[in-house]
């Protein structure tokens, strides 16, 4: 029989602590005029998510400054556990050129071949987070009492 589960809301530390983890989320963005949705390899820098792309509408997304959604979780359906966090921010273009030898040179490999020659950066104005656990179970602990949104 099963305790049932819980829904925990997740902080900002949580929600960065928990994407620091992971290296693959999804991009939603708009392309002709209707929504989009792209898995992207990513890397948090500065607390910011940042993704490399080779052009096309990611790269249009972020050059237009557009207001994108970026999703990343870890689920396991048999345990009916995990979480999930939102981050939802303007999408620019990175041009600082110390920034960008920052980003080359440390990390933010494509996966697939072929040259991604811009990084686009994911100014976080709103992250949400949450955690579906078994009740009973500890809840998430961090040090930080940040607000679920920032």
């Amino acid at each position: 029989m099963t305790k049932g589960q819980e829904l925990e809301t997740l902080n900002r530390r949580q929600c960065l602590d928990l994407l620091q983890g992971v290296r693959v989320g999804r991009l939603v963005f708009t392309e002709d005029a209707l929504p989009a949705v792209q898995p992207v390899n990513f890397r948090l820098w500065h607390d910011d998510v940042v993704i490399r792309v080779a052009g096309g509408p990611k790269l249009a997304a972020a050059t237009d400054n557009q207001v994108v959604a970026f999703q990343a979780d870890e689920l396991d359906a048999d345990l009916r556990t995990g979480w999930s966090v939102t981050v939802v921010g303007h999408a620019e273009p990175i041009t600082d050129v110390d920034e960008l030898v920052e980003l080359s040179g440390t990390f933010l490999q494509p996966w697939v071949d072929g040259r991604r020659d811009h990084f686009v950066r994911i100014r976080t104005e709103k992250m949400t987070g949450r955690r579906f656990r078994e009740r009973g179970l500890p809840q998430y602990r961090s040090t930080d009492h940040d607000a679920v949104t920032s």
